[in-house]
């Protein structure tokens, strides 16, 4: 390796290590402060803590890696321009493309490096992670519920308040439950004003107090006429003090915080299991439009139409079908189409939200499939965005090239994010919505590139402005001086 070569990858490596750190910090404390809430409290013990924090650097880490790419190489560039150090190797005849080789290979590597970390490391620490953060919350279930949105972690309850407060945050403001235990839809509710909950570590059962409250429950027995349900008597009370217990045996007392119980989230699978799960997925919801389909065409009688052979063909009949009727079948045939097309659009109606939901699991797949190959290449295409706008910008240190750096990821980050968000939505294909950002991110490598090569700016101001000023030049006539 010459002189030259490591001297290059000195300048890049020394930032790119130091703002590695400094992303993957920020990074994890702020996934820690977002948990933090579910983990402070729980006699949760420091080792498993630290393993928390563990799974989490492994996460983030194929996050923190283009991030520290570009702020690096646009701090190296910048710094070699600040320091007159690229016209001492142009001067001697060294091109920028041949300062930057070294760089590009050493680029190359950290996006295979990306690329195996989501594949193989990535799927790990989050079905890690994952399953030791929702044990965690389980450990004490009564910390888990979140004011201002109804909370499902309760099998067969749903319970929402608005505020929770007290020294160990077990009293309840303006309390609402519904009760599903019975498997009959929602039959029971309790409002109260205020509330506590009362939850001893290893116990069974969670203890809800409710002061000044309401109570309404509906009788419904096992009947199937829908007459002889809505006669049922329903009860109703007010309350000063109501007491109860609910059974978190299932949810709660895991001794086991390593225990793996979620493994099929599509973030826990790598390219080669998705690869395998795709198909059967996509089977799985082509199965359920085609049963529907189905449905359709078999309420619509369509197999009873068939086409009569042109010998045959009666020369009296009028080409448009109703005109061969009377008034009255004309008015009958009009009616079934109606009750026929009224039913098969209720039928879809009731069948939309779950074929929406379907599609959007498979779509969930689909896209993390196409995100992990098109994400293991962003070292490569922020590299190519950092390195030009650092020799571009001449300016090294962390001041301005932060700025850019922390600009371009949040475009690029955004453009991934939105890409994916309609992907899932089925707004666009999945491979579209992945490969959105690399799209909107090369045509400005393509230009960063050939403007540095050129050693021009980043605008060239003058060619915006020349014009108007010899427009102007020519409707303008010159002033004659007279001597």
């Amino acid at each position: 390796m010459k002189i030259l070569d490591k001297y290059i990858l000195k300048t890049f490596l020394r930032p790119f290590i130091a703002t590695f750190l400094i992303v993957l910090f920020v990074l994890v404390m702020q996934v820690l402060w977002q948990t933090f809430e579910n983990i402070a409290g729980k006699g949760i013990s420091l080792p498993f803590i630290l393993k928390f924090l563990y799974y989490t650097t492994l996460i983030i880490t194929p996050q923190a890696l283009p991030i520290a790419v570009l702020l690096s190489s646009i701090m190296a560039l910048g710094t070699l321009g600040e320091n007159y150090e690229f016209a001492a190797a142009k001067s001697a005849g060294i091109s920028l493309q041949r300062l930057v080789k070294p760089l590009v290979f050493l680029t190359i590597i950290l996006s295979a490096i990306n690329f195996l970390f989501l594949n193989n490391v990535y799927p790990y620490a989050m079905l890690k992670q994952k399953n030791l953060y929702l044990n965690i919350k389980k450990k004490k279930p009564a910390m888990a519920l979140v004011p201002g949105s109804f909370n499902s972690d309760i099998p067969g309850y749903q319970i929402k308040f608005d505020e929770k407060y007290g020294e160990e945050e077990n009293l309840l403001k303006n309390v609402l439950i519904y009760d599903l235990s019975s498997n009959k839809g929602n039959q029971k509710v309790i409002t109260a004003e205020h509330g506590k909950i009362i939850s001893e570590e290893g116990s069974r059962y969670m203890t809800f107090i409710l002061y000044n409250g309401y109570y309404y429950e509906e009788h419904v027995k096992s009947v199937t006429s829908v007459i002889k349900r809505k006669k049922m008597a329903a009860s109703n009370a007010t309350f000063d003090e109501y007491e109860f217990n609910i059974d978190i045996s299932d949810v709660s007392g895991t001794d086991d915080l390593d225990k793996e119980k979620y493994k099929k989230s599509f973030m826990m699978l790598s390219l080669n299991q998705l690869k395998d799960t795709i198909p059967d997925l996509k089977a799985s919801y082509d199965e359920v439009l085609a049963l529907k389909a189905k449905n359709i065409y078999s309420s619509m009688y369509a197999n009873d139409l068939y086409k009569y052979p042109d010998s045959i063909i009666t020369e009296n009949i009028k080409p448009i079908i109703l005109d061969n009727f009377e008034l009255k079948e004309k008015i009958s045939i009009v009616n079934s189409a109606a009750t026929k097309t009224d039913r098969s659009l209720s039928s879809l109606k009731n069948s939309i939200d779950s074929i929406k939901i379907k599609r959007k699991f498979l779509n969930l797949f689909d896209t993390e499939f196409y995100n992990r190959i098109a994400f293991s290449l962003s070292c490569l295409i922020l590299f190519f965005i950092g390195a030009p706008l650092g020799s571009i910008i001449r300016k090294g240190g962390f001041g301005l090239p932060m700025i850019l750096a922390i600009a371009i990821y949040v475009l690029y980050f955004f453009g991934n994010t939105f890409g994916k968000n309609m992907a899932e939505e089925s707004s666009i294909s999945s491979f579209l919505g992945s490969w959105i950002a690399v799209f909107i991110m090369v045509p400005l490598d393509i230009l960063l590139v050939r403007r540095a090569t050129r050693d021009k700016g980043i605008f060239n101001i003058d060619a915006f402005i020349q014009p108007i000023t010899n427009f102007f030049k020519k409707i303008i006539p010159k002033k004659s001086t007279k001597l």
